[in-house]
């Protein structure tokens, strides 16, 4: 029996053993990553007396979600390293820490230069990690393996027991004792995700080792050229100003755009992409389209929501006011109360569940109706905090039905020579999102409110609606892919 055989054989909850390893390194790096975003807004607008940098708000808005938008533009970065140089399993560990070192300067380097330093690492350490992390579980099935959709449900709530545990603790400690502690806090979190994973490694076996298209030696000039040729480019948008702080998201929107066109080009266009590959990558256009669309509402959590919690919640609770920034920690609890439930039902409904398009259709049209669900409130003028807790149930369940079913497929239409940067690729769907929350972030205004949930809201149904109608037609370009 070879070792693949063994991995293979070893299950832990009818799942692979492996997927505890990734569970927990996923765990711990969204504990850091939303630990810190659900209080970088605040760190950005607020008053350098209560420890702030003072920006406006809509800067500061904007370049969470820019921020936001750039982790998962980084993704391809982070793909092409796995898919190149070091393969899956490495890019992951690496990628661990190099997010560590920058919630480190976040936590030590005062003012705009900890958030230019710490952002960007934090960006390029996330995006090398989540897109492999989520691919490398995808090795550990088999195409057609009918457990895969409930493993990465599973995968799923790990993620979401991070997002619930990092803003209760930093929104804690940045209320006592300030932002950097916060920001630190997020940096142990990071350090102990990537002492489990090293401790447990060997729950992978040879999953995710294998370099899928290694880079010629050949090639290596000409790709360090690129590389400086990119930071170059960004340097001189920098000092021409053609690139702000407060036009940053849209820039980062655009730039997401261009490079998914770009991508899903390459991919259509390769010769290492086989006839059948490329017809399940064009049937992935239109579920990249409704995942934008869905995220660009969700992200909103730390955008507009942010703002919302800070001046429009009621954070009573007998008599004890909690942090606004645990607005960031309720819809986690949703998906970790919701997370089992979903996983038992795709496992046990099998191929009997609704199809991929079907799910994708269900999430956005739950999400667009969840921000329907702000206009009864527009009129209240501190809406309870359990109100809004109600609403991102909503949320919750509409992530559940779109999100870690949109991992899923992609790793089953991924092209055998891009694994890791298709899901990199879906990862720009989700900055895109993103990035677009920052953008739409600056039309928000508290008496606005009815208009910019209600139109919102429509938007996301009437796309949640097209992509039920086109449904049969995707699953028919999906080959076989429920």
């Amino acid at each position: 029996m070879t070792i693949r055989e063994q991995d293979n054989q070893r299950t832990i909850f009818g799942h692979p053993i492996g997927l505890t390893n990734l569970f927990g390194v996923e765990l711990w790096e969204r504990f850091s990553f939303y630990g810190m975003l659900t209080i970088l807004g605040y760190y950005l607008y607020y008053s350098v007396t209560d420890g702030g940098l003072e920006l406006p708000k809509s800067t500061a808005t904007g370049i969470v979600g820019a921020y936001g938008g750039l982790v998962y533009l980084s993704t391809v970065l982070g793909g092409w390293i796995a898919d190149r140089l070091l393969g899956m399993e490495r890019t992951v560990f690496y990628g661990g820490v190099v997010v560590m070192l920058g919630h480190i300067a976040l936590a030590i380097l005062p003012g705009l230069t900890g958030v230019g330093a710490g952002l960007v690492l934090v960006a390029l350490g996330s995006g090398a990690l989540k897109a492999n992390a989520s691919s490398l579980l995808g090795t550990l099935y088999d195409k057609g393996d009918a457990r895969a959709d409930g493993g990465f449900t599973l995968f799923y709530l790990g993620i979401n027991l991070g997002a619930f545990i990092g803003p209760l603790i930093t929104g804690l400690l940045q209320t006592n004792l300030g932002f950097h502690y916060g920001f630190g806090a997020a940096a142990i979190g990071m350090a102990l995700g990537l002492i489990q994973y090293m401790a447990f490694r060997r729950n992978l076996g040879t999953h995710g080792r294998e370099v899928p298209n290694p880079l010629p030696r050949s090639a290596i000039g000409k790709t360090v050229a690129v590389f400086v040729a990119v930071l170059v480019v960004v340097a001189v948008a920098v000092a021409l100003k053609l690139v702000t702080l407060a036009n940053l998201s849209q820039v980062t929107t655009g730039v997401i755009v261009a490079a998914s066109i770009a991508y899903f080009a390459i991919m259509l266009r390769s010769a290492k992409v086989t006839d059948p590959e490329k017809v399940r990558v064009r049937a992935f256009i239109p579920l990249f389209i409704a995942n934008a669309v869905f995220w660009s509402l969700f992200q909103q959590i730390f955008t507009v929501l942010a703002v919302y919690s800070d001046e429009r919640m009621d954070w009573s609770i007998f008599g004890w006011v909690a942090p606004s920034s645990w607005i960031g920690s309720i819809e986690p609890v949703w998906i970790i109360v919701l997370s089992p439930l979903f996983a038992l039902m795709w496992t046990r409904l099998g191929n009997r569940a609704p199809t991929t398009p079907r799910k994708f259709a269900y999430g956005v049209i739950g999400m667009g109706l969840a921000f329907l669900c702000f206009i009864p409130l527009a009129g209240i003028a501190k809406v309870p905090a359990l109100l809004v807790m109600v609403i991102l149930g909503v949320f919750a369940v509409s992530e559940l039905l779109l999100s870690p079913i949109g991992l899923s497929v992609t790793t089953k239409l991924a092209p055998d020579a891009f694994r890791a940067q298709m899901m990199a690729l879906y990862f720009f769907s989700v900055g895109l999102g993103t990035s677009m929350s920052g953008v739409l972030s600056k039309y928000y205004d508290a008496s606005r409110e009815v208009g910019y949930f209600g139109i919102l809201g429509a938007v996301a149904v009437a796309a949640g609606v097209v992509v039920f109608f086109l449904s049969p037609w995707i699953s028919r370009q999906m080959e076989g892919v429920h």
